[in-house]
């Protein structure tokens, strides 16, 4: 459904214009306007700062129930009919229905993995395959329940964000399956494709933020990952001969698990992703673009800090969203007087330092202000 749009009133004229659907919109945009682009914004949330970077924005769909075909596609038109789109860029929220990308390509240029292709990645047994063929390690998966559930857990065909993987504490249901549970240290690994090569652009630390039955929340990244240089090389090379053979285009990601002694796969995200706040580069954008195009960049992009992103979550229920006085590094502000839930996002913090250790460190004072602050309305909140 479509809640609100909004317009910005800076002047843009000069720059080509962009669509952008996602779930989350704000990150894109900004990635865009770094790189010279005007953006058109279709999302869950017309946060603060999306408003503030897109030329044109609307809200469409939500966290429950995901995008819907004719309504996604219909707001797309009604942005594209402000500017002249030189095509789409499309982000989280379509990895479970791949089928609306293909439609969604019928309309405008698709800058982005196929439906054929996104499919491809996120089918488990597929990527099971993909990697015994690659010698790629990868944990075991099964489609009926194991004997002893102790150590197994249940993933989401086409989930993201750690919101779909659960322990194995009950049956999996039509479009679930389960993976052997394996420790270790989440990685993740940044690049870009042409349909016949990975190059690497970087790699980040993750952490979850548990919360009741959803273990695996997304917490937050840092880049780089602290790694021996040698499991980083292993892991570097896995990840591009992977995106290399399933034939992938523009920027994807692929997350392992680094052990002490190896790595395993845990999923390829066939798309820009969560970690491009901490590759904020000027040229991001615009090398996803040519390398859909099969142009990959002759030179590396390199970053010369080390950034961390988290999520804030909301600490309690709040009956409605105050207004805050933003520091400058919180980003996706939730607007004044929102209903938020627990557990709902609230905004993304965001730190830069000479090594990954201090930001990381930074991001996490930070998010325990962010709370501090929030639980004292809340508990003003109940005392009304």
């Amino acid at each position: 459904m479509i809640f609100a749009t909004h317009s910005s009133s800076r002047v843009i004229s000069s720059e080509p214009s962009i669509l952008i659907a996602a779930a989350s919109g704000r990150a894109l945009a900004a990635a865009a306007r770094r790189a010279g682009f005007c953006p058109l914004v279709a999302d869950f949330f017309d946060d603060l700062d999306t408003r503030t970077l897109a030329a044109a924005n609307v809200v469409v769909g939500d966290m429950e129930r995901g995008f819907e075909e004719q309504r996604l596609l219909d707001a797309l038109r009604g942005l594209a009919a402000r500017e002249n789109p030189i095509g789409v860029v499309c982000g989280s929220g379509f990895e479970d229905r791949p089928e609306m990308l293909g439609e969604i390509a019928r309309h405008f240029p698709l800058y982005g993995n196929s439906a054929e292709a996104v499919a491809r990645v996120k089918d488990p047994r597929r990527i099971a395959d993909l990697c015994r063929d690659l010698a790629v390690p990868h944990p075991e998966i099964r489609f009926d329940p194991p004997t002893r559930r102790a150590g197994w857990l249940i993933k989401r065909r086409g989930g993201g964000g750690g919101l779909h993987v659960t322990s194995a504490s009950r049956r999996a249901g039509p479009f679930e399956y389960y993976q052997r549970r394996v420790s270790g240290q989440p990685v993740s690994v940044l690049l870009l494709g042409d349909g016949r090569r990975g190059q690497v652009l970087g790699t980040s630390a993750q952490w979850a933020a548990a919360s009741g039955d959803i273990p695996f929340r997304f917490g937050g990244a840092v880049q780089p990952a602290e790694l021996d240089a040698a499991l980083a090389g292993e892991i570097c090379a896995a990840a591009s001969k992977l995106v290399a053979t399933s034939a992938l285009v523009g920027l994807n990601s692929v997350d392992f698990l680094a052990t002490a002694d190896g790595f395993h796969l845990l999923e390829i995200n066939p798309r820009p992703g969560a970690t491009l706040d901490i590759f904020a580069h000027p040229r991001l954008f615009a090398a996803h673009l040519e390398s859909c195009r099969g142009l990959l960049p002759s030179e590396n992009l390199v970053f010369t800090t080390c950034r961390a992103t988290a999520v804030a979550y909301a600490p309690c229920d709040l009956a409605f969203m105050p207004e805050l006085d933003w520091p400058v590094w919180c980003m996706d502000r939730q607007k004044p007087g929102t209903r938020l839930r627990k557990g709902d996002p609230v905004c993304t913090v965001f730190a830069e330092a000479a090594q990954p250790a201090t930001a990381r460190a930074m991001v996490g004072e930070r998010l325990a202000a962010l709370r501090d602050e929030l639980s004292v309305h809340g508990s003003k909140e109940n005392a009304a």
